[in-house]
């Protein structure tokens, strides 16, 4: 598939497809999809590339977020 990517419109042959509750993303590499798709933790701002943390239906990318954010 050569597409351009949604992030950065880069036109590149191996880009790729993601679909998120039936939208669907084009991107040509990895860090363009983080950046649009991972979710910032509630307290620092970072992306959440793991699991991540949910408390009261807020996201953290640790616990030290999460605890400090609780305090």
């Amino acid at each position: 598939m050569k597409a351009s990517c949604e992030v950065c419109g880069s036109y590149y042959d191996k880009s790729f497809e993601v679909i998120i509750g039936g939208e669907k993303h084009v991107f040509d590499c990895f860090e363009c999809a983080i950046h649009l798709l991972a979710p910032p933790c509630d307290d620092c701002g970072c992306r959440i590339l793991g699991h991540g943390i949910e408390r009261s239906d807020r996201m953290y990318c640790s616990n030290h977020c999460a605890s400090r954010a609780a305090a």
